[in-house]
This record gives structure tokens, sequence and C-alpha cells, in this order.
């Protein structure tokens, strides 16, 4: 049996699903060619750090790598994380601001990311000191040892309450 393209058009399925691909391809031209087209614009991160920090230049590699787009100065965060009002008790090796949020010390990235998309009314994410096993602490000259550490969530009030526990 010869079919012409009217015949197969025919029942309500099939055109419905010929309309479906037309309008596939209309979407598809209007946003343009696929090589045009871009990913989608990666989280800034900016940080502050001493210059020789090694475990700093790991958490970067980190964040990068899990689609942050980090901007980093070679300076002392003391007095940034003072400025940004982060009591010194949450004090790390670096000092970060991301959407809005501080970020201080060896927080993951997808706590980060969590941060940003639950918008806490807060002053930001911490981790203490240094915890071997956090990203930026957890290279090959740890052999493996992971600390158990939190992340807090650090409330305006200077208060804080655990986010995210691990080990």
């Amino acid at each position: 049996m010869n079919q012409t393209p009217m015949t197969l058009l025919a029942s309500p399925s099939s055109r419905r699903h010929a309309l479906r691909w037309a309008a596939a391809g209309v979407a598809a031209a209007a946003s343009g060619p696929l090589w045009a087209q871009r990913a989608p614009q990666a989280t800034a991160v900016e940080v502050w750090k001493d210059a020789s920090c090694g475990c700093c230049h790991d958490w970067i590699t980190h964040m990068e790598q899990n689609g942050f787009a980090v901007t980093a100065h070679d300076t002392g965060n003391n007095a940034v994380r003072a400025r940004l009002g982060l009591a010194a008790k949450y004090g790390s090796c670096h000092t970060a601001l991301v959407g809005g949020y501080v970020v201080e010390g060896h927080v993951g990235a997808a706590e980060v990311r969590r941060l940003l998309r639950e918008r806490p009314d807060a002053l930001g994410l911490a981790v203490p000191g240094m915890p071997v096993g956090s990203p930026g602490m957890d290279g090959a000259v740890y052999k493996g040892r992971r600390d158990q550490y939190d992340t807090v969530l650090v409330l305006r009030d200077g208060t804080s309450r655990v986010f995210q526990k691990h080990g």
C-alpha cells in the first residue's frame, strides 16, 4: 500500500505527532544553531587568601572544577573577614564572597550550591580551622585521612548551627 504524506497525516495522532515535530523544529531554529548556544554562566566567587597557601589554591581548584568562576586576591583575609562581619572564631585560611554570602574556609562546592539554592537569612557558611579531608585539605599528602568536621551556617547575630556534618 503506497501512502502519500497527506494520507499519513489523516489520523489525529499522526497530525499531533507531525505538529510536535514541526514545533520542535521552529523552537530549535529560534534558539540558534547548537554551536552558538552558551553553557549556563558560572557562579562568581571572590576569594581573599595568602599568596603562598597551597590548600587555598587547592580549594579554588575544587570550586572551579564544580562550576564556579573564581577571582582570587593574594592578600590576607583577616581584614576582609572582619569587614564582612564574620567573627574570628569561624576563621580559616581564606575568605570568599559568593552570591552575597560569606564562605569561610574549606566549605565544599555542594554546600555552597545548597546555600545559594535555599537562600537562608544568614551571613554565610564556615568550616572553622583547616580540617583534613575537607575540600583543599584532601591532597595526597594526607594519605586519605579524613577528620570529622562540621560546616556551619553562621547567622547574622553571630550564632551558628550545623549546616552539614562530615565524617
